[in-house]
């Protein structure tokens, strides 16, 4: 069986998707569907889509660094990281831009080999410095214009796992992927 292609996407958003070899994720709004649910005693819970967690694991399988970078900072978060195997895991940060800046360093990446996605403005520092802006279906209206793409799913639906699918996809990934799946 032949995989399906992702919806047409333009030869540049594909040509920035080959390149990448750092994918870096808001959470709240982008991973989780930007609500926030506290109990009585202030315990804090989110919901994660599954699909998301099984497209972040595949990029890590590819060879392609998986970093969280969250402006919050919660238990949550960290651990639906240590479960999806993700080590960079950065909350609290308040420039984001600075925090992908230090990642490339780190890694010895060009900002060109890193997407971002990310849904409201305080990621728009990272978005612009990243090669591939990316933004769920409901990404802010003032987010929009500085998006390469924008995913038909929105944030903790299923956004992140298009993003996923799209980068491997560029980067030919899809067939081995489904084969590893596949019955024999």
């Amino acid at each position: 069986m032949v995989p399906i292609a992702p919806p047409s996407i333009p030869d540049s958003v594909l040509q920035r998707a080959r390149d990448v070899r750092l994918a870096a994720f808001d959470v709240d709004g982008t991973l989780t569907d930007g609500r926030l649910h506290y109990g009585p005693n202030g315990a804090e819970s989110k919901s994660f889509h599954v699909h998301d967690g099984l497209g972040l694991k595949l990029l890590a399988e590819a060879g392609i660094v998986v970093a969280l970078i969250s402006a919050r900072s919660s238990p949550v978060v960290a651990a639906r990281a240590g479960e999806l195997g993700i080590h960079a895991v950065h909350q609290g940060v308040h420039d984001k831009a600075e925090c992908l800046h230090a990642l490339c360093a780190k890694l010895g990446l060009q900002h060109t080999q890193t997407a971002f996605m990310g849904d409201d403005l305080p990621d728009l520092g990272a978005l612009c410095l990243s090669g591939l802006a990316a933004g769920p279906a409901n990404a802010h209206v003032l987010l929009r214009p500085y998006l390469h793409w924008r995913a038909d799913r929105c944030g903790g639906e299923g956004a992140a796992r298009e993003l996923c699918d799209l980068i491997l996809h560029a980067q030919g990934q899809i067939a081995r992927i489904v084969a590893r799946f596949a019955p024999a």
